[in-house]
């Protein structure tokens, strides 16, 4: 099983891949699947794009912003100065999220003299939506709903009524009155829904309307946490913007029906025509700073996603052509006893799983462990039977191989290409960078007779980088001479131009199945709470740095649950009392994490939430998205007990 984690640089990701499919396998499973593999499989269905399709110059471009599901605090804070610009000039950032965040909120931006000096700060949302737990949907829904009503009744009341038959003019020739007819068919167009966008770009409108028309009021409102008021808000606010910008993260993601999360998002953004212009597009918003960009040179599973006919050609073998395992499937083979080494490229994976007990004692149990890591981690102690610990370079240590210092390559989360050069002394002079290692690692396994020149890119890392351009002449064209340019240069999009690479060569409405998720809840239903995690703003995915939750007020443990008021009246509970949390699915097999800290917080009542990754060993691995088998993180029924841990 060769796993990478978004850390990677591009050229070593491309070499990693080489190295698997050269062994024979497309077993290529890596941190995307825990993450945002729900959009790697949702877009593209919808818009033909297996990633978002903004830029940084949409947040400059746009007039209003639909931020939903993602902490920037703590996640992505650098985009805080993105959002304060947009604020500065007067961009509307409508938010929808699970909890009141202190980064969505306000911002008192520590590289501005004057807000420093003053105390005086930024609010970031113009308006805040608290949405339930896997409400989005509904949520969605709602705002979609409240739109093409509103379309409906300006075509019953409007339609027709500005031109008449004045937006046709009796004589063609005379520029007088062409100029007049089309300013009076301009203003019969003027509707709610961008109609000529839908009419020439998409496919599904009609079946996705009419399934928003059916859609119950007090259903929407039941399960998205919102009134129809609130939804009939937001539907008014992005009807009066001209470019509005999607942004979202694992919050939409990260479920049971994440795939379907994202076809709604699309939805929403289709209606208005919001991708493909300026301003107005859809951004994902990605972790590790190259998760989106190993994908690009071959990192996956799926070899219909690889040019394995350009691998075969360039370097004379026959790559395997069958479908690889996935992050889960991987663990589910893990738990079998179906693996034999398990080479881990970064990453923290017995940390980032689901059905934590369980996976920690079959990594045990496995035969051969590697891990390729830049520091110590659980995936590194926690080991197999025979383990090698592999120390490499980071990527902010300088490289000195034998053509001289080295620069590597990276795709940002809005899909750019740019260079990185480390600068600090490295850490031993016995440490070998991440692409010497992969290459001393497939040399030592494969044949020689594949015509890779392994040492060659060792010693010269533009050379790997020449390879990639080879392999992927449309989208890294002149990466070499490119990666350097400021602010990097863009990958090719066809969406981004309303090109739409999908079966039907259309953007696509798609319907869900259903609102929320059916979950096989064990015992009363009126007992359960549904269970969300989340990270602190001192934790970079599974590392943490500290015990200081200052967001949140939370200090010196991360063992909390934090509950509504209600919820802990209603269970009899007290402030710091210490409870038990019980997965709620009914599967035979008990999951339970004792001592909590009851926390009173501002969920929504019926709602809890515990940290990343403390929580995830209540999570049952079958708990994902059918499709893309991202782990339903965000929502899972717990049940929660009294505990006699102290």
């Amino acid at each position: 099983m060769f796993y990478t984690s978004g850390r990677a640089s591009l050229e070593t990701a491309y070499m990693y891949q080489l190295f698997a499919r050269i062994y024979g396998t497309n077993n290529l499973p890596d941190c995307s699947n825990m993450c945002h593999e729900s959009t790697s499989v949702g877009l593209p269905e919808s818009i033909g794009a297996s990633v978002g399709t903004a830029s940084l110059s949409d947040f400059q471009n746009c007039d209003c912003i639909f931020y939903i599901a993602q902490n920037v605090g703590t996640s992505s804070p650098r985009m805080l100065h993105d959002l304060q610009d947009a604020v500065d000039r007067g961009v509307k950032i409508v938010t929808f999220n699970f909890l009141h965040e202190r980064g969505l909120e306000r911002l008192v931006n520590p590289q501005s003299p004057s807000q420093m000096l003053t105390g005086s700060e930024t609010q970031i949302s113009s308006i805040f939506y608290q949405v339930r737990n896997g409400g989005d949907i509904a949520a969605l829904y709602g705002v979609c709903k409240a739109l093409i009503e509103a379309d409906d009744r300006y075509h019953a009341n409007y339609a027709k009524h500005v031109a008449g038959e004045d937006d046709k003019p009796d004589h063609p020739s005379e520029a007088d009155e062409v100029a007049f007819a089309a300013s009076m068919a301009s203003a019969d167009t003027k509707h709610v829904l961008d109609h000529s966008f839908i009419a020439d770009h998409t496919s599904g409108f009609e079946q996705f309307a009419d399934s928003a028309r059916s859609r119950d009021w007090a259903e929407l409102e039941r399960l998205s946490g919102l009134s129809q008021k609130q939804m009939e808000e937001a539907a008014d606010i992005y009807a009066k913007a001209k470019n509005v910008l999607f942004v979202y993260g694992m919050g939409i993601t990260q479920h049971v029906m994440g795939v379907q999360n994202v076809h709604m998002l699309a939805n929403l953004a289709l209606l208005r025509g919001n991708v493909g212009k300026p301003g107005g597009n859809i951004c994902s918003v990605r972790g590790h700073s190259n998760v989106q960009g190993q994908r690009t040179v071959g990192i996956t599973e799926k070899p219909g996603l690889v040019p394995l006919d350009k691998l075969a050609k360039l370097y004379h073998f026959e790559p395997p052509r069958w479908t690889g395992h996935t992050t889960v499937d991987a663990c589910k083979a893990m738990l079998k006893g179906e693996l034999d080494v398990f080479i881990s490229l970064g990453g923290n994976i017995i940390r980032a799983v689901p059905e934590t007990e369980a996976l920690e004692a079959a990594w045990r149990r496995m035969p051969v462990t590697v891990s390729i890591a830049t520091k110590l981690n659980r995936t590194s102690v926690l080991h197999g039977k025979q383990a090698y610990l592999l120390p490499c370079l980071g990527r902010i240590e300088t490289d000195q191989q034998r053509s001289g210092p080295q620069a590597v390559s990276m795709e940002s989360s809005v899909g750019h290409f740019h260079g990185s050069k480390g600068r600090v002394t490295p850490a031993s002079k016995e440490l070998l960078s991440e692409p010497a290692i992969v290459a001393g690692l497939a040399k030592a396994t494969l044949q020689s007779d594949h015509h890779v020149p392994w040492d060659e890119w060792v010693d010269d890392y533009s050379r790997i980088r020449d390879a990639i351009e080879a392999t992927y002449p449309d989208t890294f064209k002149k990466l070499n001479k490119r990666m350097f340019q400021p602010g990097g240069f863009p990958r090719p999009l066809p969406a981004r131009e309303r090109k739409w690479v999908t079966p039907n060569g259309k953007a696509n409405f798609l319907t869900p199945e259903r609102l929320f998720p059916e979950l096989k809840i064990s015992g009363d239903p009126s007992e359960v709470l549904h269970l969300t995690t989340l990270r602190s703003n001192d934790q970079f995915n599974t590392t943490v740095y500290g015990y200081s939750d200052r967001f949140r007020g939370v200090e010196g443990t991360r063992k909390v649950l934090l509950m509504h008021p209600n919820d802990i009246e209603r269970f009899d509970l007290k402030e710091g009392e210490a409870v038990d949390l019980t997965t709620a699915i009914d599967d035979g097999v008990v999951r339970q994490l004792k001592g909590f800290k009851v926390t009173s917080y501002g969920v929504m009542e019926g709602s809890v939430a515990a940290y990343y990754p403390e929580a995830n060993r209540l999570f049952p691995l079958d708990h994902h998205d059918p499709k893309s088998k991202t782990p339903g993180y965000k929502l899972l029924p717990v049940r929660v007990s009294r505990s006699n841990v102290h």
